[in-house]
Protein backbone atom coordinates (compact mmCIF):
# COMPACT_ATOMS: atom_id res chain seq x y z
CA UNK A 1 0.00 0.00 0.00
CA UNK A 2 2.78 2.38 1.08
CA UNK A 3 6.43 2.16 -0.58
CA UNK A 4 9.59 2.18 1.41
CA UNK A 5 12.77 4.17 0.72
CA UNK A 6 15.69 2.96 2.38
CA UNK A 7 18.30 5.82 3.15
CA UNK A 8 20.40 2.95 5.67
CA UNK A 9 24.13 3.09 5.49
CA UNK A 10 26.13 3.89 2.64
CA UNK A 11 22.22 5.08 0.64
CA UNK A 12 22.52 8.39 3.22
CA UNK A 13 23.91 11.04 1.56
CA UNK A 14 27.45 11.74 3.02
CA UNK A 15 26.41 15.56 1.42
CA UNK A 16 23.36 15.81 3.43
CA UNK A 17 19.72 15.15 2.13
CA UNK A 18 18.58 16.60 -1.28
CA UNK A 19 14.81 17.18 -1.47
CA UNK A 20 13.90 15.39 -4.46
CA UNK A 21 15.15 11.97 -3.26
CA UNK A 22 12.16 12.24 -1.18
CA UNK A 23 8.29 11.76 -1.75
CA UNK A 24 6.65 14.51 -3.11
CA UNK A 25 3.52 15.33 -4.98
CA UNK A 26 3.93 16.07 -8.93
CA UNK A 27 2.11 19.66 -9.47
CA UNK A 28 2.79 21.61 -12.52
CA UNK A 29 1.79 25.17 -11.64
CA UNK A 30 3.12 26.34 -14.56
CA UNK A 31 1.45 24.47 -16.78
CA UNK A 32 -1.74 25.34 -15.30
CA UNK A 33 -0.80 28.77 -15.41
CA UNK A 34 -1.86 28.69 -19.32
CA UNK A 35 -5.37 27.16 -18.62
CA UNK A 36 -6.35 30.02 -16.19
CA UNK A 37 -4.95 33.07 -17.70
CA UNK A 38 -7.82 33.33 -20.40
CA UNK A 39 -10.38 32.54 -17.61
CA UNK A 40 -8.82 35.33 -15.51
CA UNK A 41 -8.93 37.26 -18.71
CA UNK A 42 -12.52 36.67 -18.75
CA UNK A 43 -13.69 37.82 -15.41
CA UNK A 44 -11.28 41.30 -15.92
CA UNK A 45 -13.17 41.77 -18.80
CA UNK A 46 -16.65 40.92 -18.42
CA UNK A 47 -16.78 40.59 -14.50
CA UNK A 48 -20.41 38.57 -12.98
CA UNK A 49 -21.41 37.54 -16.52
CA UNK A 50 -18.33 35.29 -16.45
CA UNK A 51 -18.01 33.87 -12.52
CA UNK A 52 -21.90 32.95 -14.09
CA UNK A 53 -20.82 30.73 -17.18
CA UNK A 54 -18.32 29.25 -15.02
CA UNK A 55 -20.31 28.45 -12.16
CA UNK A 56 -22.28 26.56 -15.18
CA UNK A 57 -18.98 25.18 -16.78
CA UNK A 58 -16.98 23.84 -13.98
CA UNK A 59 -19.75 23.19 -10.66
CA UNK A 60 -22.26 22.60 -12.51
CA UNK A 61 -24.85 24.73 -11.28
CA UNK A 62 -26.49 27.44 -12.67
CA UNK A 63 -26.98 30.70 -10.27
CA UNK A 64 -28.26 34.13 -11.76
CA UNK A 65 -25.83 36.35 -8.88
CA UNK A 66 -22.51 35.57 -6.84
CA UNK A 67 -22.91 37.61 -3.89
CA UNK A 68 -24.41 35.24 -1.03
CA UNK A 69 -28.11 36.87 0.12
CA UNK A 70 -27.68 37.96 4.12
CA UNK A 71 -30.87 36.05 4.56
CA UNK A 72 -28.84 33.03 3.58
CA UNK A 73 -26.19 33.39 5.73
CA UNK A 74 -28.28 34.16 8.95
CA UNK A 75 -30.62 31.62 7.82
CA UNK A 76 -27.21 28.94 7.72
CA UNK A 77 -26.40 30.12 11.08
CA UNK A 78 -30.06 29.22 12.76
CA UNK A 79 -30.21 26.12 11.10
CA UNK A 80 -26.50 25.38 12.22
CA UNK A 81 -26.26 22.10 14.16
CA UNK A 82 -25.77 22.95 17.99
CA UNK A 83 -23.26 20.61 17.88
CA UNK A 84 -21.16 21.70 15.03
CA UNK A 85 -21.76 25.74 16.75
CA UNK A 86 -20.38 24.54 19.60
CA UNK A 87 -17.31 23.28 17.99
CA UNK A 88 -16.97 25.91 15.40
CA UNK A 89 -17.06 28.38 18.36
CA UNK A 90 -15.09 26.47 20.71
CA UNK A 91 -11.82 26.44 17.61
CA UNK A 92 -12.86 30.24 17.24
CA UNK A 93 -12.05 30.74 21.07
CA UNK A 94 -8.84 29.09 20.85
CA UNK A 95 -7.59 30.57 17.39
CA UNK A 96 -8.15 34.20 19.05
CA UNK A 97 -6.28 33.46 21.80
CA UNK A 98 -3.30 32.63 20.00
CA UNK A 99 -3.44 34.90 17.25
CA UNK A 100 -4.43 37.88 19.50
CA UNK A 101 -0.80 37.40 20.94
CA UNK A 102 0.48 37.76 17.23
CA UNK A 103 -0.37 41.55 17.34
CA UNK A 104 2.69 43.71 16.84
CA UNK A 105 3.34 46.80 18.26
CA UNK A 106 4.78 50.23 16.60
CA UNK A 107 8.59 50.83 17.85
CA UNK A 108 10.51 54.09 17.86
CA UNK A 109 14.49 53.71 17.46
CA UNK A 110 16.53 57.18 18.39
CA UNK A 111 18.89 56.80 15.53
CA UNK A 112 20.71 60.07 16.94
CA UNK A 113 19.68 62.93 18.86
CA UNK A 114 16.95 64.47 16.58
CA UNK A 115 16.77 61.69 13.91
CA UNK A 116 14.30 58.39 15.17
CA UNK A 117 12.58 55.82 12.77
CA UNK A 118 9.33 54.15 13.54
CA UNK A 119 8.16 51.30 12.04
CA UNK A 120 4.53 51.06 12.05
CA UNK A 121 2.58 48.36 11.51
CA UNK A 122 -0.77 48.54 9.33
CA UNK A 123 -3.37 46.09 8.20
CA UNK A 124 -4.09 45.48 4.76
CA UNK A 125 -7.51 47.57 3.65
CA UNK A 126 -9.00 44.84 2.03
CA UNK A 127 -8.69 41.13 2.22
CA UNK A 128 -10.11 37.90 -0.26
CA UNK A 129 -10.49 34.62 1.85
CA UNK A 130 -10.87 31.70 -0.07
CA UNK A 131 -12.49 28.59 1.34
CA UNK A 132 -12.04 25.35 -0.75
CA UNK A 133 -15.29 23.12 -0.85
CA UNK A 134 -14.50 20.44 -3.50
CA UNK A 135 -14.68 16.79 -1.99
CA UNK A 136 -15.29 18.11 1.72
CA UNK A 137 -16.53 21.11 3.54
CA UNK A 138 -14.10 23.36 5.27
CA UNK A 139 -15.75 25.73 8.13
CA UNK A 140 -12.40 25.24 10.08
CA UNK A 141 -11.39 27.27 6.99
CA UNK A 142 -13.30 29.76 7.37
CA UNK A 143 -12.13 30.10 11.41
CA UNK A 144 -8.48 29.95 9.97
CA UNK A 145 -8.54 32.84 7.58
CA UNK A 146 -11.37 35.53 9.29
CA UNK A 147 -9.42 35.10 12.63
CA UNK A 148 -6.02 36.21 11.90
CA UNK A 149 -8.02 38.72 9.19
CA UNK A 150 -9.65 40.30 12.06
CA UNK A 151 -7.14 40.29 14.86
CA UNK A 152 -4.94 41.99 12.39
CA UNK A 153 -7.96 44.91 12.36
CA UNK A 154 -8.24 44.23 8.29
CA UNK A 155 -10.88 46.81 7.32
CA UNK A 156 -12.57 45.08 4.84
CA UNK A 157 -12.58 41.49 4.15
CA UNK A 158 -15.00 39.08 1.16
CA UNK A 159 -15.00 35.09 1.61
CA UNK A 160 -15.34 33.02 -1.73
CA UNK A 161 -16.28 29.37 -1.83
CA UNK A 162 -17.66 27.50 -4.61
CA UNK A 163 -21.45 27.12 -5.32
CA UNK A 164 -23.13 23.65 -4.63
CA UNK A 165 -25.72 22.10 -6.81
CA UNK A 166 -27.43 20.25 -3.86
CA UNK A 167 -27.92 23.57 -1.90
CA UNK A 168 -29.46 25.63 -4.67
CA UNK A 169 -25.97 27.26 -5.76
CA UNK A 170 -25.25 28.59 -2.55
CA UNK A 171 -21.15 27.30 -0.90
CA UNK A 172 -22.22 24.59 1.30
CA UNK A 173 -24.50 26.23 4.51
CA UNK A 174 -22.31 24.96 6.93
CA UNK A 175 -19.52 27.43 5.07
CA UNK A 176 -22.07 29.62 5.49
CA UNK A 177 -23.11 29.52 8.93
CA UNK A 178 -19.10 30.15 9.94
CA UNK A 179 -18.78 33.25 7.82
CA UNK A 180 -22.28 34.52 9.89
CA UNK A 181 -20.87 32.80 13.22
CA UNK A 182 -17.78 35.46 12.77
CA UNK A 183 -19.89 38.38 11.53
CA UNK A 184 -18.68 37.91 7.77
CA UNK A 185 -20.97 39.56 5.88
CA UNK A 186 -19.69 39.40 2.22
CA UNK A 187 -19.82 35.95 0.71
CA UNK A 188 -19.40 34.90 -3.16
CA UNK A 189 -20.71 31.96 -4.31
CA UNK A 190 -17.41 31.27 -6.74
CA UNK A 191 -14.63 28.82 -6.54
CA UNK A 192 -11.23 27.89 -8.23
CA UNK A 193 -8.94 30.38 -10.97
CA UNK A 194 -12.58 32.76 -11.58
CA UNK A 195 -12.94 33.30 -7.93
CA UNK A 196 -9.40 35.03 -7.44
CA UNK A 197 -9.40 36.75 -10.92
CA UNK A 198 -13.22 38.18 -9.32
CA UNK A 199 -10.88 39.36 -5.92
CA UNK A 200 -8.11 40.76 -8.23
CA UNK A 201 -9.91 42.45 -10.81
CA UNK A 202 -13.57 43.29 -9.14
CA UNK A 203 -16.86 42.70 -10.31
CA UNK A 204 -19.84 44.34 -10.62
CA UNK A 205 -20.69 42.88 -7.30
CA UNK A 206 -17.15 42.97 -5.30
CA UNK A 207 -14.85 45.21 -5.38
CA UNK A 208 -11.22 44.39 -5.82
CA UNK A 209 -8.63 42.81 -2.48
CA UNK A 210 -5.36 43.81 -1.77
CA UNK A 211 -4.75 40.36 -0.93
CA UNK A 212 -5.96 37.00 -1.15
CA UNK A 213 -5.63 34.12 1.32
CA UNK A 214 -6.42 30.04 1.77
CA UNK A 215 -5.93 27.11 0.64
CA UNK A 216 -7.24 26.00 -2.73
CA UNK A 217 -6.39 23.37 -5.79
CA UNK A 218 -4.10 23.80 -8.35
CA UNK A 219 -6.55 26.11 -10.11
CA UNK A 220 -6.45 28.53 -7.48
CA UNK A 221 -2.83 28.21 -6.74
CA UNK A 222 -2.23 29.12 -11.08
CA UNK A 223 -4.01 31.81 -10.34
CA UNK A 224 -2.52 33.26 -7.45
CA UNK A 225 1.10 33.00 -8.98
CA UNK A 226 -0.59 34.61 -12.40
CA UNK A 227 -2.22 37.75 -10.10
CA UNK A 228 0.82 37.87 -7.68
CA UNK A 229 1.76 41.76 -7.88
CA UNK A 230 -1.33 42.62 -8.77
CA UNK A 231 -2.64 41.08 -5.08
CA UNK A 232 -0.53 39.79 -2.69
CA UNK A 233 -0.41 36.47 -1.68
CA UNK A 234 -0.26 34.19 1.39
CA UNK A 235 1.16 31.21 -0.16
CA UNK A 236 0.83 28.91 -3.60
CA UNK A 237 -0.94 26.08 -1.50
CA UNK A 238 -0.37 22.15 -2.60
CA UNK A 239 -1.80 19.00 -1.98
CA UNK A 240 -1.75 18.50 1.99
CA UNK A 241 1.01 16.36 3.59
CA UNK A 242 2.00 15.06 7.13
CA UNK A 243 5.30 13.39 7.25
CA UNK A 244 5.99 11.82 11.08
CA UNK A 245 9.30 11.81 12.38
CA UNK A 246 9.20 8.43 14.54
CA UNK A 247 11.17 5.69 16.63
CA UNK A 248 10.65 2.66 18.25
CA UNK A 249 8.27 4.53 21.36
CA UNK A 250 5.94 5.59 18.86
CA UNK A 251 2.19 3.97 18.67
CA UNK A 252 2.07 2.85 15.02
CA UNK A 253 -1.93 2.42 15.91
CA UNK A 254 -1.37 6.20 16.68
CA UNK A 255 1.27 6.63 13.41
CA UNK A 256 -0.93 5.02 10.88
CA UNK A 257 -3.96 6.91 11.96
CA UNK A 258 -2.64 10.13 11.68
CA UNK A 259 -1.07 9.10 8.21
CA UNK A 260 -4.58 8.49 6.74
CA UNK A 261 -6.03 11.24 8.45
CA UNK A 262 -3.97 13.29 6.04
CA UNK A 263 -4.55 10.98 3.15
CA UNK A 264 -8.34 11.34 3.07
CA UNK A 265 -7.99 14.96 1.67
CA UNK A 266 -7.08 14.15 -1.40
CA UNK A 267 -5.44 11.89 -3.88
CA UNK A 268 -2.47 13.38 -4.05
CA UNK A 269 -2.26 14.11 -0.45
CA UNK A 270 1.23 13.08 0.85
CA UNK A 271 2.00 10.41 3.70
CA UNK A 272 5.80 10.52 5.20
CA UNK A 273 6.90 8.15 7.67
CA UNK A 274 10.42 8.34 8.83
CA UNK A 275 11.83 5.96 11.20
CA UNK A 276 14.81 4.26 12.11
CA UNK A 277 12.73 1.04 13.59
CA UNK A 278 12.19 -1.14 10.92
CA UNK A 279 9.53 -2.96 13.74
CA UNK A 280 7.61 0.14 13.56
CA UNK A 281 8.01 0.69 9.70
CA UNK A 282 6.38 -3.09 9.32
CA UNK A 283 3.79 -2.54 12.50
CA UNK A 284 2.56 0.52 10.88
CA UNK A 285 2.13 -0.82 7.51
CA UNK A 286 0.02 -3.46 8.74
CA UNK A 287 -2.16 -0.93 10.76
CA UNK A 288 -2.05 0.76 7.53
CA UNK A 289 -3.64 -2.39 6.08
CA UNK A 290 -6.48 -2.45 8.94
CA UNK A 291 -7.35 0.87 9.30
CA UNK A 292 -7.73 1.66 6.12
CA UNK A 293 -10.17 -1.04 5.62
CA UNK A 294 -12.23 0.36 7.83
CA UNK A 295 -12.46 3.86 6.71
CA UNK A 296 -14.86 5.78 4.01
CA UNK A 297 -13.05 7.45 0.57
CA UNK A 298 -10.68 4.35 0.43
CA UNK A 299 -11.30 3.97 -3.36
CA UNK A 300 -11.57 7.70 -4.70
CA UNK A 301 -8.70 9.59 -2.19
CA UNK A 302 -7.16 7.12 0.58
CA UNK A 303 -5.56 4.24 -1.29
CA UNK A 304 -4.46 6.61 -3.88
CA UNK A 305 -2.90 8.88 -1.82
CA UNK A 306 -1.02 6.28 0.45
CA UNK A 307 0.43 4.43 -2.81
CA UNK A 308 1.23 7.30 -4.65
CA UNK A 309 4.75 8.67 -5.21
CA UNK A 310 4.22 11.53 -3.11
CA UNK A 311 3.88 8.92 0.19
CA UNK A 312 6.30 6.40 1.97
CA UNK A 313 8.34 5.09 4.51
CA UNK A 314 11.47 6.58 4.91
CA UNK A 315 14.40 4.60 6.80
CA UNK A 316 17.25 6.05 8.77
CA UNK A 317 20.08 5.07 10.78
CA UNK A 318 18.79 6.79 14.18
CA UNK A 319 16.70 10.11 14.54
CA UNK A 320 19.88 12.42 14.06
CA UNK A 321 19.54 11.50 10.56
CA UNK A 322 16.30 11.74 10.78
CA UNK A 323 16.05 15.74 11.64
CA UNK A 324 18.12 15.50 8.31
CA UNK A 325 15.38 14.49 6.24
CA UNK A 326 12.81 16.03 7.76
CA UNK A 327 14.63 19.61 7.87
CA UNK A 328 14.88 18.73 3.88
CA UNK A 329 11.55 17.77 3.10
CA UNK A 330 9.78 20.91 5.36
CA UNK A 331 6.46 19.34 5.32
CA UNK A 332 3.46 21.07 6.13
CA UNK A 333 2.49 18.77 9.06
CA UNK A 334 5.51 17.22 10.79
CA UNK A 335 4.83 14.96 14.13
CA UNK A 336 7.70 13.82 16.23
CA UNK A 337 6.76 10.87 17.84
CA UNK A 338 9.82 9.99 19.59
CA UNK A 339 11.62 9.69 23.08
CA UNK A 340 11.61 13.61 24.48
CA UNK A 341 9.63 14.21 21.51
CA UNK A 342 9.79 17.93 22.68
CA UNK A 343 13.68 17.90 22.32
CA UNK A 344 13.68 16.35 18.99
CA UNK A 345 11.24 18.90 17.80
CA UNK A 346 13.11 22.18 18.99
CA UNK A 347 15.73 21.21 16.52
CA UNK A 348 13.34 21.45 13.95
CA UNK A 349 14.07 23.83 11.51
CA UNK A 350 11.90 23.59 8.46
CA UNK A 351 7.91 23.12 8.70
CA UNK A 352 4.70 24.18 8.65
CA UNK A 353 3.45 23.56 11.80
CA UNK A 354 5.36 20.87 14.41
CA UNK A 355 2.92 18.69 16.53
CA UNK A 356 4.86 17.29 19.67
CA UNK A 357 4.12 13.60 21.24
CA UNK A 358 1.72 11.02 21.12
CA UNK A 359 -0.85 13.90 22.16
CA UNK A 360 -0.71 16.15 19.78
CA UNK A 361 -1.69 14.85 16.31
CA UNK A 362 -2.18 16.98 13.14
CA UNK A 363 -6.22 16.83 13.52
CA UNK A 364 -5.49 18.98 16.44
CA UNK A 365 -4.14 21.39 14.56
CA UNK A 366 -6.76 21.36 11.54
CA UNK A 367 -9.59 22.49 14.13
CA UNK A 368 -8.79 23.57 17.66
CA UNK A 369 -5.30 23.42 18.98
CA UNK A 370 -5.53 27.49 18.22
CA UNK A 371 -2.44 26.94 15.92
CA UNK A 372 -3.38 28.04 12.11
CA UNK A 373 -3.80 25.07 9.61
CA UNK A 374 -3.35 27.48 6.64
CA UNK A 375 0.23 26.32 6.21
CA UNK A 376 3.46 26.09 3.24
CA UNK A 377 3.18 22.86 1.41
CA UNK A 378 5.45 21.54 -1.42
CA UNK A 379 8.56 22.06 0.82
CA UNK A 380 7.88 25.79 1.05
CA UNK A 381 8.22 25.68 4.75
CA UNK A 382 12.01 25.94 4.10
CA UNK A 383 11.51 29.53 3.76
CA UNK A 384 7.75 30.69 4.06
CA UNK A 385 5.46 30.58 6.79
CA UNK A 386 1.82 29.65 7.76
CA UNK A 387 -0.91 32.13 8.22
CA UNK A 388 -1.06 34.38 10.70
CA UNK A 389 -2.25 37.67 12.25
CA UNK A 390 1.60 38.93 10.33
CA UNK A 391 0.70 37.87 7.20
CA UNK A 392 -2.16 40.96 7.20
CA UNK A 393 0.10 43.45 8.17
CA UNK A 394 2.35 45.83 6.22
CA UNK A 395 5.50 47.42 8.27
CA UNK A 396 6.24 51.12 7.24
CA UNK A 397 9.42 53.07 8.13
CA UNK A 398 8.34 56.54 9.05
CA UNK A 399 11.72 58.82 9.14
CA UNK A 400 11.85 61.57 11.38
CA UNK A 401 14.84 63.73 11.47
CA UNK A 402 15.88 67.07 12.71
CA UNK A 403 17.64 70.05 10.38
CA UNK A 404 20.96 69.31 13.11
CA UNK A 405 20.43 65.62 13.20
CA UNK A 406 20.52 65.38 9.44
CA UNK A 407 23.41 67.74 8.64
CA UNK A 408 25.28 65.42 10.80
CA UNK A 409 24.95 62.29 8.50
CA UNK A 410 24.75 64.91 5.29
CA UNK A 411 28.22 64.29 4.24
CA UNK A 412 28.21 60.73 4.49
CA UNK A 413 25.35 60.59 2.23
CA UNK A 414 26.53 62.81 -0.31
CA UNK A 415 29.70 60.28 -0.17
CA UNK A 416 27.49 57.52 -0.88
CA UNK A 417 25.76 59.06 -3.45
CA UNK A 418 28.30 60.34 -5.50
CA UNK A 419 30.14 56.59 -5.11
CA UNK A 420 26.63 55.24 -7.14
CA UNK A 421 26.83 57.69 -9.59
CA UNK A 422 23.44 59.18 -8.43
CA UNK A 423 24.54 63.23 -8.20
CA UNK A 424 20.68 64.10 -7.84
CA UNK A 425 20.48 62.67 -4.59
CA UNK A 426 23.43 64.26 -3.08
CA UNK A 427 21.89 67.49 -4.46
CA UNK A 428 19.05 67.24 -2.86
CA UNK A 429 20.85 66.84 0.32
CA UNK A 430 22.79 69.97 -0.12
CA UNK A 431 20.02 72.26 -0.94
CA UNK A 432 18.59 71.96 2.62
CA UNK A 433 21.51 73.81 3.46
CA UNK A 434 24.12 76.61 2.56
CA UNK A 435 26.42 74.51 0.39
CA UNK A 436 26.71 74.53 -3.83
CA UNK A 437 24.48 72.18 -5.63
CA UNK A 438 26.10 71.03 -8.49
CA UNK A 439 24.88 72.40 -11.52
CA UNK A 440 23.44 75.72 -10.28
Amino acid sequence: MISRIDLRGDAFPADGVDRDLLPRAELDVEAALEKVRPICEDVRHRGTAALIEYAERFDGVAIDRVRVPAEALTRALEELDPKVRTALEESVRRARLVHGEQRRTDHTTQVVPGGTVTERWVPVERVGLYVPGGRSVYPSSVVMNVVPAQEAQVGSMAVASPPQKEFGGLPHPTILAACALLGVDEVYAAGGAQAVAMFAYGTEECRPVNMVTGPGNIWVAAAKRLLKGRIGIDAEAGPTEIAVLADATADPVHVAADLISQAEHDPLAAAVLVTDSVDLAEAVEKELERQVAATRHVADRIAPALSGRQSGIVLVDGIEQGLQVVNAYAAEHLEIQTEDAAAVAARVRNAGAVFVGAYAPVSLGDYAAGSNHVLPTGGCACHSSGLSVQSFLRGIHVVDYTREALAEIAPHVVTLADAEDLPAHGAAVRARFDWTVPGS
